[in-house]
């Protein structure tokens, strides 16, 4: 046979296992172990360092040696401290103090989060982190909010106001922890502040205890509105003014200053920690986020979907109105034909599919894709980013302008979600007469989402309970059998009054 193939096959085992060895040897040896592997961070937080020591104590952390001695320690927040953000996981940050319980830095090394996958630059966070240098473990530090004795207050991130707080407890509590652990919280100016064991959402909710009332004054005033809506539909000069207002008042309060617009990521960080670790802390770190989505939960199954899309969507009312205003500019208002019109409606399911799809890999993989929602960039970022995102907004709108809520009816995945729990609604609050569609067409000319089949029926899915088929429901001059039936009563008063002559 020869020696030549037998050569081949021991050189290639021979290749085989010397790549094996390697990959070993790598792993073994080749990934810097505990705090050293953040030795570029660590010796820009202690120039004068020269070497890490190992982790240790409880809670965990390590020292930092310098030619005299030690110099400071280093923690890393997850060892210490996990406290799950909007995301529902923790935000792990990297954070050094030296002797004298002075913050030398803060480098966040690993997050779920959504706004900071997308919408906040490493600039951003850094020029947050970078506020820490200086401060004291002992010192009272807010994000936001008027200065005071023993308050340190640094600015947040546009935005991300919810995911820096939770970043702020966890960095100034963890290295209170670890500072008390190692005795250098006493005798030297930082012992003013022990640790809290107060959880934070109670915080922001009692911070935020004013936003809460007036939100929940407007939903209470809505859920009146619902109540009452054949006695309103019956006053439509009303109605009308109330809706107005009502939609300025959701897009000015919820989405402009209370950045509370709901989004289909916070459908599928529901479900995920469903599925994994579900914990309320998470939710309820945005009161206001929290106490909508009690609300829409709870219109849903009496409702359906349209009371959330027509009237506490801050982008559905930017919509809304942009078009009345383009109304009165006298621009043009154009519908697409009722065949591809009814085909439109299925993108937004099929995003919705996609996005899901998404997310059962992981909550990070769904974050870029999700992007197709441009609430983000109008109400959190105020279309401070990039302008491929700007672009992407202003464009919706624009379209908006012609076609009436465009993104609400054809692209929302949000809307399509909501869609889902709304088939279990117990009530079947819009009404509607045998003559409906057959053969008036009234309603289905002037349902502003055209959510009316030809046939009369209202297709609820696709409704945002504007309300505008009630108010012809009800009107003795529009509505075709009032109409005879109000013609019979005149008639017959006509004949009453000339027999009684």
């Amino acid at each position: 046979m020869g020696y030549g193939p037998i050569i081949v096959r021991l050189g290639c085992r021979f290749v085989v296992w010397l790549f094996v060895l390697l990959q070993i040897g790598v792993a073994a040896g080749g990934a810097p172990e505990g705090y050293a592997r953040y030795w570029p961070h660590i010796r820009l937080m202690f120039p004068e360092a020269t070497a890490v020591g190992a982790t240790e104590g409880t809670p965990a952390s390590a020292a930092v040696l310098g030619p005299d001695g030690v110099l400071g320690y280093v923690l890393l927040t997850d060892d210490v401290l996990r406290i799950p953000a909007y995301s529902g996981k923790p935000i792990d940050s990297l954070v050094g103090f030296d002797i004298q319980g002075v913050i030398r830095g803060v480098r966040i090394v690993a997050h779920k989060e959504p706004i900071l996958m997308v919408g906040v630059s490493e600039g951003d966070l850094a020029r947050y982190t970078r506020q820490y240098h200086g401060l004291r473990v002992g010192d009272d530090i807010r994000v936001g909010g008027p200065a005071g004795s023993g308050r340190d207050v640094i600015d947040g991130i546009s935005g991300a106001t919810i995911t820096v707080m939770v970043i702020n407890r966890v960095v100034t509590e963890a290295v209170r922890r670890v500072a008390a652990a190692r005795g250098l919280l006493v005798g030297n100016g930082n012992e003013q502040h022990v640790v809290s064991t107060e959880p934070l959402w109670t915080k922001l909710w009692l911070d935020r205890v004013w936003d809460l009332v007036i939100l929940g004054l407007g939903l209470a005033t809505l859920l009146l509105i619902l109540m009452v809506q054949d006695w309103l539909a019956g006053n439509p000069t009303l109605l009308q003014r109330l809706r107005t207002a009502y939609l300025v008042y959701t897009l000015l309060f919820i989405g402009v200053y209370g950045m509370a617009q709901l989004s289909v990521i916070n459908v599928f960080t529901f479900l995920n920690a469903l599925l994994r670790d579900f914990r309320w802390e998470g939710f309820l770190l945005d009161p206001m986020i929290f106490l909508l989505w009690g609300f829409v939960a709870f219109t849903v199954l009496l409702w359906g979907r349209g009371v959330y899309c027509g009237w506490l969507c801050p982008f559905g009312a930017l919509q809304e109105l942009l078009f009345r205003v383009g109304r009165r500019l006298g621009l043009p208002e154009w519908e697409p034909p009722a065949v591809v019109h009814e085909r439109l409606w299925a993108i937004k399911y099929v995003l919705l599919l996609g996005l899901f799809g998404l997310s059962l890999q992981s909550l990070g993989a769904v974050e870029q894709a999700v992007e197709i929602e441009p609430f983000k960039t109008v109400f959190a970022l105020r279309l401070m980013r990039e302008w491929p995102y700007v672009a992407y907004a202003v464009t919706l709108l624009a379209v908006g302008l012609l076609v009436r809520k465009c993104y609400c009816r054809y692209l929302c995945p949000l809307g399509a979600a909501l869609t889902f729990p709304g088939r279990f609604r117990i009530f079947d609050w819009l009404r509607r007469r045998k003559e409906c569609g057959r053969p008036c067409q009234i309603c289905a000319r002037e349902c502003e989402v055209r959510a009316i089949r030809p046939t009369g029926e209202i297709i609820e899915n696709e409704c945002h309970y504007c309300l505008d088929c009630q108010v012809s429901y009800w009107d003795a001059y529009k509505c075709p059998p009032l109409v005879e039936q109000r013609r019979k009563a005149q008639r017959r008063t006509r004949i009453s009054g000339d027999s009684s002559v």
